[in-house]
């Protein structure tokens, strides 16, 4: 099932014009910012199920606003000095010879949890802007 909404983009376009690209972008960026930190506070959640030293949870980091294809894009994803990086991919899917690891699914079930509060924080943040 899916939803057409008409008008949105002549909505956004009048949005521009009013206020300016630049001023649109900055609204965005906070509101993009906000949803992250909403996801990260769900993400954090549901790794203490399978938390053995906290480097995963340190380790998670926001990246900046950038436009990847035309789109404003945010990337939560794992920096540190113990490349824990390596190790979220094996904890979300697991491996052959362990194909059902205590941590499987944390970052699908953030996502699926936070739905809600990360659009409710880019909903807050845009109401602001204005």
């Amino acid at each position: 099932m899916s939803v057409q909404i008409k008008g949105i983009n002549k909505l956004l376009a009048d949005l521009e014009k009013n206020l300016g690209p630049a001023k649109v972008q900055r609204i965005s960026d906070k509101a993009l910012k906000d949803g992250a930190k909403a996801f990260v506070r769900e993400l954090t959640l549901q790794f203490q199920s399978f938390k053995d030293t906290g480097e995963s949870i340190r380790e998670i980091t926001i990246s900046e606003p950038v436009t990847i294809s035309g789109v404003r894009t945010i990337k939560v994803h794992w920096k540190g000095p113990e490349d824990r990086y390596r190790i979220i991919h094996l904890n979300e899917w697991g491996t052959v010879k362990n194909p059902n690891p205590r941590g499987k699914g944390a970052i699908a079930r953030a996502m699926r949890n936070s739905e809600k509060a990360y659009q409710a924080a880019i909903r807050e943040a845009v109401r602001r802007g204005f």
